[in-house]
């Protein structure tokens, strides 16, 4: 797919019209330039304008694939691949059903994020968490697709990382090719990390930053390029330090760097994942995790919601 201003009437994604390749700008940064690393900013976030990052990149081929069937996926109460997913079935004309984590949600007025979802028109489907630990699991997710009256649905996983997303996000990669030493991106649940590893090819190293605490996304990005490629691809790792205690955390630090760099820079601070993000490069750097004369490319995944 490309930015052409002239859909393809055979692609059935063509009126989405994302902007790719991303734009690509170095930034001037003291903390940075003193420690002799330029740093560059990878503008995933604009892609499109509410499919946002990763997300196109990690939805249009599951959409692809669906071929017009009803989407069905999974996520928490503030979910923005929920929110990316109810979009796009907006968009498209398709139906979409989320199922949410969290049974007694069902009775709580709506928050903004899955309100947004609804007046897309996802139908939400609220399961309890032991349900939604289960979802995998053949029984469970054949019981969740009748409860949810949606038996004939084309699945995705929560975060969308499923081999067709891989596929889709190493498309990132090979944008990036050649053009830093170190692409750091923010990690959820491994599917951006593992595409883009694969087509950054060789001399590039792909860093992940996790924003969940649980050291277990290695194997699962392990998992994702088998199941891809057939096994490994690219030179990738994690550094697990950054998360700030979990999903949805933000303390006041991080949410004060958030701020200062919005101001710095003038670039939208989303916080769940890319504030942990510029923040895990900054104190890097800081550390001389870089050598002198690097060039580090950050990810922008996404951005704040209104």
């Amino acid at each position: 797919m490309t930015g052409s201003d002239d859909p393809d009437p055979r692609d059935p994604l063509a009126d989405l019209r994302p902007r790719l390749p991303s734009p690509l700008r170095e930034v001037t940064d003291g903390r940075f330039e003193r420690r002799g690393v330029r740093l560059l900013l990878k503008r995933d976030d604009l892609i499109h304008p509410e499919l946002v990052g990763n997300k196109w990149r990690k939805l249009a081929p599951n959409l692809d694939e669906a071929a017009g069937r009803t989407v069905l996926t999974f996520g928490g109460a503030y979910s923005n691949h929920l929110r990316a997913t109810a979009a796009a079935g907006r968009l498209l004309g398709l139906r979409t059903v989320g199922v949410v984590r969290g049974q007694e949600l069902a009775d709580r007025p709506l928050n903004p994020s899955l309100a947004r979802c609804a007046a897309d028109g996802m139908r939400l489907h609220f399961v309890d968490r032991s349900t939604y630990r289960r979802k995998t699991e053949p029984e469970t997710l054949a019981a969740v697709l009748r409860a949810a009256d949606a038996e004939d649905a084309y699945v995705v996983p929560e975060g969308g990382s499923n081999p067709a997303a891989v596929r889709g996000c190493r498309a990132l990669g090979e944008e990036l090719a050649g053009r830093a030493d170190v692409v750091a991106v923010a990690c959820g649940t491994g599917g951006t990390l593992a595409g883009l590893a694969a087509g950054l090819g060789c001399g590039t190293r792909a860093l992940g930053i996790p924003v969940l605490k649980g050291g277990f996304l290695a194997e699962d990005v392990r998992t994702l390029q088998s199941e891809t490629f057939g096994g490994p691809r690219g030179d990738w790792s994690l550094d697990d330090r950054f998360h700030f205690g979990g999903y949805a955390r933000v303390p006041p630090e991080l949410d004060a760097f958030a701020e200062d760099f919005q101001h710095r820079h003038g670039v939208p601070v989303e916080r769940l994942y890319v504030a942990k993000l510029l923040y895990a490069l900054v104190a890097l750097v800081d550390d001389d995790a870089f050598p002198r004369g690097s060039t580090v490319a950050a990810v922008i995944t996404g951005r704040p919601f209104p």
